[in-house]
């Protein structure tokens, strides 16, 4: 056993790459971006460290252009979610005994992987696979994401220093350890960052997981857990399980080890998953805990001495990078009516200016929705504010 007192690293974020013309980023992430384009892959199930491949398959497509079939994914159904869970129980043991700077250790190796010789794979998968244009695939991944391990690292080392007071001839001491059984991660499409740091966040601590990537962003986070992998992540640990949800819902979220549930994603996912826990809440070994982010309204509220010149550029980009698929994303504004005449003609004039389309094309501020569900969700708000007395389009 050491003998010594462990600090992390301060981290700092890491930065964001520009990618202007003539830089030797902009010149490998082109590379990168025709390697993926023209190499259809298979994405394996990853559980106990072996890849296991089944014969229900999904297509992972370009959202921008849906009939470029990128990869297929593979779909764990009972038995390999079964597997799934009894390989993260065998891991178990062995994992929460490792010494936390261990496993903070090959996180921030991961991180390392990510910010320099994955960078443009993890950024490619995310601008290809999600529709994120170069600028907001950076800075989710591989620059959040490499900040996420680096910050749960270091925050986790501030967590385990806290201890309790003593009195005297007393020493009062906490130790901490990780959730009885294992942790079921639910992963959104919108954050290639958030999707790993579901996983990492408990994992470091000493958990395993069950990992179910949204099946929209499948293809960045297969790549993820690869790196994992090959920053030192013991087999087990983590579990890549592509599923439906209803199949988690009916042999994941039920079993006995459930010790944890992890999730960001949409309202009624969260309830309904709460709901049945709930509902099997004598079934589970211990109390599941339950951790989750889902959608809101984010809105802008000006007041009536805002410069109009900083406001339009801030609601603009609220409001339509990515899409506007963030929980981050402004989608209502209070205005004052002493500023609106001239905040409305600068909003339209440069609204107007954005160009969408492919993310290959860099001269594009955004890209398409990530699936027809989503597309068919956003156009019917608009066709009800057209049809409304109350709304002015």
């Amino acid at each position: 056993m050491s003998n010594g007192t462990f600090l992390i690293p301060k981290p700092q974020n890491e930065p964001v790459l520009s990618y202007a013309p003539g830089t030797p980023e902009r010149e490998a992430l082109k590379a990168e971006l025709r390697r993926q384009s023209e190499n259809k892959i298979a994405i394996p199930l990853i559980i106990g460290g072996q890849e296991i491949y089944t014969e229900r398959r999904i297509n992972v497509v370009m959202p921008h252009k849906h009939n470029h079939v990128l990869a297929e994914s593979c779909q764990a159904g009972e038995k390999e979610l079964k597997q799934a869970i009894e390989a993260s129980l065998a891991a178990k043991e062995s994992w929460e005994m490792m010494p936390w700077e261990h496993r903070s250790a090959i996180f921030l190796r991961a991180a390392e992987l990510f910010a320099g010789k994955y960078h443009a794979l993890i950024c490619v998968a995310t601008m290809l696979g999600q529709s994120k244009v170069a600028f907001q695939a950076e800075i989710d991944a591989p620059c959040a994401l490499a900040d996420h391990l680096r910050f749960d690292a270091y925050f986790m080392d501030q967590i385990y220093r806290q201890q309790p007071g003593n009195s005297p001839g007393v020493w009062n001491r906490l130790s901490y350890r990780p959730l009885e059984g294992f942790v079921l991660a639910i992963a959104p499409f919108n954050f290639t960052s958030i999707s790993c740091n579901l996983c990492i966040a408990p994992a470091m601590a000493g958990n395993t997981i069950l990992w179910k990537p949204s099946s929209t962003a499948i293809l960045s986070n297969y790549y993820m857990m690869k790196v994992l992998i090959e920053a030192g992540l013991p087999a087990g640990v983590i579990n890549f399980v592509p599923s439906s949800g209803s199949d988690i819902s009916r042999y994941v979220v039920t079993n006995p080890n459930m010790g944890g549930f992890h999730f960001t994603g949409s309202t009624d996912v969260f309830s309904s998953v709460w709901r049945q826990i709930g509902e099997n809440i004598k079934n589970y070994y211990s109390y599941p805990r339950i951790v989750g982010e889902t959608g809101g309204k984010g809105f802008i509220f000006a007041h009536k001495s805002a410069d109009i010149q900083a406001l339009v550029p801030a609601m603009i980009r609220g409001a339509f990078e990515y899409q506007g698929q963030k929980c981050s994303a402004h989608s209502r504004s209070f205005i004052p009516a002493s500023l609106w005449p001239d905040l409305k003609e600068l909003l339209l004039t440069e609204t107007a200016k954005l160009k969408t389309g492919d993310v290959q094309d860099f001269r594009n501020f955004a890209s398409a929705v990530i699936d027809k569900n989503s597309f068919d969700q956003l156009k019917g708000y608009i066709d009800d504010a057209r049809a409304s007395p109350d709304a002015e389009v």
